[in-house]
């Protein structure tokens, strides 16, 4: 299985290996570390390695400047101790099938060919899938899913790179962590698109690979369907007024699940900021300070919340088997 990576959008899971090595570490006192050591994320197109059949979705991600945009975050808020390169090319690693981050942190591979794979699945959703009222529908195209969806996974790796460069602690499985930062740094920064595109190419991907595996359940990965529903809950926990209707009273997200999303939403916001916070730049300390100490009040709020509406749900669980959910 290869380390931190989405071979899983041909198997189930997203590849990933905890394997950590050494680095610097940064207080945690709460300052922003010194930014003349920060590191800096870079993404580089090896046009000559890109080969024929994937140059035009390569277009397509280099137009829509989803890797660039996420990098610019990352350069404008962290202070990295190390450099980390973002590699568009078909020259990876024996083994590399799909996006990857190196066991250090310092590398993360874009495959072309494996931006192709998931090209295709954008188009099928495209083409065959009826489009969710939620999604712009100047956007419900190929070329614009493929992006988005590609925004979410890089989302995934940039997570892996930054829990290893950072030595952040996990308290779970590293996959989880990632899938989390992918949801925390697409919905805070670009909003709802890249979660809704993520979860209908992950939704069309789980329904062509049917039956599940002793692989898939055996993975270090959520199975492909569950991973579809935590983004759309920690999307419709975000914001559950705007999000309920559209997906909850839909059917696209169970109403057995939703309940929890607004707690699960608080506790991801809270625990990234958190993780991250002794390694803001000077420049993003005060505000990336109030994103915290904001994020850390709401899931006081919420957990208050959902403990006085926890008798009724524990007692509306089995008081009805709920429909099945529809295909986001």
């Amino acid at each position: 299985m290869n380390s931190g990576g989405y071979s899983a959008v041909v198997r189930t899971a997203v590849a990933g290996t905890l394997l950590v090595l050494g680095f610097a570490v940064v207080s945690c006192s709460g300052d922003a570390p010194d930014d003349e050591a920060k590191g800096k994320v870079t993404v580089v197109y090896e046009d000559d390695a890109i080969k024929p059949k994937n140059r035009q979705v390569v277009e397509v991600i280099r137009k829509s400047r989803v890797l660039e945009q996420s990098a610019d975050w990352v350069n404008t808020s962290l202070a990295l101790p190390h450099d980390l390169t973002v590699k568009v090319t078909d020259k990876v690693p024996p083994g590399v099938e799909d996006a990857v981050t190196q066991p250090d942190g310092r590398t993360i591979y874009v495959p072309p060919e494996f931006l192709t794979q998931v090209q295709g699945i954008a188009t099928d959703v495209a083409r065959n899938v009826e489009r969710p009222a939620v999604f712009p529908q100047d956007r419900y195209n190929a070329d614009d899913l493929t992006a988005l969806s590609t925004r979410f996974i890089f989302g995934h790796e940039l997570g892996h790179a930054l829990q290893r460069q950072l030595m952040l602690a996990n308290i779970g499985m590293e996959e989880d962590a990632a899938d989390g930062f992918a949801s925390f740094s697409t919905v805070n920064q670009a909003g709802p698109a890249p979660s809704l595109a993520a979860a209908l190419v992950f939704d069309q991907l789980a329904r062509k690979q049917g039956k599940i595996t002793l692989e898939g359940l055996s993975s270090d990965h959520p199975v492909a369907q569950a991973r579809v529903f935590n983004f759309l809950c920690h999307l419709e926990g975000s914001d559950p007024e705007k999000y309920e209707g559209p997906l909850v009273a839909t059917g696209y997200l169970p109403k057995s699940r939703a309940p929890l999303c607004p707690q699960a939403w608080a506790m991801l916001d809270h625990g990234w900021w958190t993780q991250l916070r002794p390694h803001f730049t000077s420049a993003f300390k005060d505000q990336g300070d109030k994103e915290q100490q904001d994020a850390r009040a709401r899931l006081i709020a919420e957990t208050k919340a959902f403990a006085e509406q926890l008798d009724a749900y524990r007692s509306g669980q089995g008081a009805h088997t709920p429909p099945a959910p529809r295909s986001p």
